[in-house]
């Protein structure tokens, strides 16, 4: 129970990775605050998540716009009374392609939503977290940072990069008031996305989908593509105390794919 009776507030809580943080922030005594863009899904989320909404509370939120970033914090005080952490999912990331491909249109929506989006929703928390004494954000970036995947994502990549310079600037602003900021990296998440993925390669090249599999982690030493649950396991510790001493850190979860 590490992360027992704090306030977590999750963006980008659709099928995946936000709703895993989700799930193990409540097996580990939280209580949990969803945003994401889709109302409905995002109830449905909610309410499978705890049928009684006694420890969930949602709000349609888009990280793009300031004043749902704020309203997204404000219900977490008028339901749980602060916010202990943010745990910022939501994210662009259906966007392909390579120098000579990539429109300065996508480039833009990447940068706005991965970087700016990003920066929007921390700004938001930093007063409620400043309330408790501090607290935590997790940021969430991709291996791509770092090594190039075989669908190159050159825009996406280079946003979740920024974060980390982002990050490395918070970090001394933050911190004397003890909030921590530290980003999680993950490498393939099997969940939804890589599990679509998968199928649809299977079919394109007309190859089972375990030999798929088996080519992503070919890489992986520890044979296993990581699932969003791992991902989430690595948030928790984060939101949690038994981080306090952590922040402006980067911590892979890739099944040893990459060593740095």
């Amino acid at each position: 129970m590490i992360v027992k009776d704090k306030v977590i507030v999750i963006t980008g809580a659709g099928p995946g990775l936000g709703s895993e943080v989700a799930r193990v922030a409540l097996r580990d005594g939280a209580r949990v605050v969803l945003g994401a863009r889709r109302e409905k899904k995002l109830a449905a989320i909610a309410a499978e998540l705890d049928v009684d909404g006694k420890s969930v509370a949602y709000r349609p939120t888009d990280i793009n716009d300031p004043e749902h970033c704020a309203a997204l914090m404000e219900t977490a005080v008028e339901r749980f009374g602060g916010v202990d952490a943010l745990v910022q999912v939501a994210a662009l990331d259906a966007l392909f392609g390579t120098l000579q491909s990539t429109s300065a249109e996508d480039w833009m929506k990447s940068m706005q939503t991965n970087v700016v989006g990003n920066m929007q929703i921390a700004r938001a928390a930093v007063p409620h977290l400043k309330a408790r004494g501090g607290g935590s954000i997790v940021l969430i970036g991709s291996q791509s940072m770092f090594l190039a995947p075989d669908m190159p994502q050159i825009a996406y990549a280079s946003a979740k990069g920024a974060l980390i310079a982002a990050m490395r600037h918070m970090t001394p602003e933050l911190g004397p008031d003890k909030i921590r900021i530290n980003m999680v990296i993950p490498t393939y998440m099997w969940g939804p996305p890589v599990e679509m993925l998968v199928q649809w390669q299977s079919k394109e090249r007309g190859i089972p989908e375990q030999q798929v599999i088996d080519e992503i982690t070919a890489k992986m030493p520890l044979g296993e593509i990581p699932a969003d649950e791992d991902v989430a396991e690595a948030v928790a510790f984060f939101c949690s105390d038994r981080s306090r001493m952590i922040t402006g850190e980067t911590l892979l979860v890739n099944a040893g794919e990459m060593v740095r």
